[in-house]
């Protein structure tokens, strides 16, 4: 039954659902408590992403389908644990600054890269990391898992930098209050149809290889690869198409800490920088 692509696609599709929602539960639940909590919820859930990493070492010699769906669910543990570190403020950059009206776009690129540019060495460390050890090997399923997350959040972000129309802040937590003063509203940038493209295209190879698939093993690992590609590009849209998908999660948590900071108002397009997007 688990080698039916239709199977897989609502398992990816659960577990990308399921695994946001908890990252998300911790990160406001700590958040709520302090910048100890904080640290606790991130070193307690260390073990996923040591687990994360043996799980893709160990199954770059498995083809069968549990092998593909251990791989999946591997990457998706190592994802998660970066980005959970990131979400508590513990490994994100050196800027921890509002950023400043007015600035040259060379120069607000530079700080808006501050913000994040530990969390980006981490997973370029970890990405290179398992194209090293996985390259080649009989189950890369965890691997593309893996690569497609880095490249849709490189692009995503992005997509939040140069404007989109519809950015969600709701999420974030007291260390990352100082993040959306770094994003631009716009009616569209140069950098969205080339990120639409890209993973249509992926979406399209994917399923090209899922039909041309006969062993269980591939037809998992390859059902998975365009559930998941087609999720980053549909979270894309989601930042162009005016519908509340804080809705999937915002029923599981908690309430958000009451002495938040105050939140900073996104930073808006002049007439001129929006004629130099779409």
């Amino acid at each position: 039954m688990l080698d039916n692509p239709w199977i897989a696609g609502i398992l990816a599709l659960f577990v990308w659902w399921f695994s946001t929602g908890v990252i998300l539960m911790a990160v406001r639940y700590a958040d709520r408590h302090g910048a100890r909590a904080c640290n606790m919820a991130t070193w307690v859930a260390l073990p996923v992403f040591g687990l994360g990493l043996w799980g893709l070492y160990a199954t770059f010699s498995d083809t069968s389908v549990s092998g593909a769906y251990l791989a999946f669910l591997s990457a998706i543990a190592v994802w998660g644990w970066i980005e959970l570190a990131f979400l508590t403020g513990i490994i994100t950059g050196p800027n921890l600054h509002h950023c400043p009206d007015k600035l040259p776009e060379w120069e607000r690129f530079i700080r808006a890269w501050g913000t994040i540019a530990y969390h980006e060495m981490l997973l370029v460390a970890v990405m290179t990391l398992i194209l090293i050890s996985g390259w080649g090997a009989e189950n890369t399923f965890g691997l593309w898992t893996f690569v497609v997350l880095f490249f849709a959040r490189v692009s995503a972000k992005l997509n939040l930098f140069f404007g989109v129309p519809k950015i969600n802040v709701e999420f974030l937590p007291t260390p990352l209050a100082h993040l959306p003063s770094h994003f631009r509203l716009s009616r569209l940038n140069w950098v969205f149809p080339f990120s639409v493209t890209a993973l249509t295209f992926a979406t399209a190879c994917w399923m090209e290889r899922l039909w041309a698939m006969n062993t269980p093993g591939e037809v998992a690992g390859f059902a998975l690869l365009t559930a998941i590609t087609s999720l980053a590009l549909l979270e894309h849209w989601l930042m162009v198409l005016p519908l509340p998908d804080e809705k999937l999660w915002r029923w599981m948590l908690p309430a958000a800490k009451t002495a938040h900071l105050k939140p900073v108002p996104l930073r808006k397009t002049t007439r001129n920088e929006d004629a130099h997007g779409l």
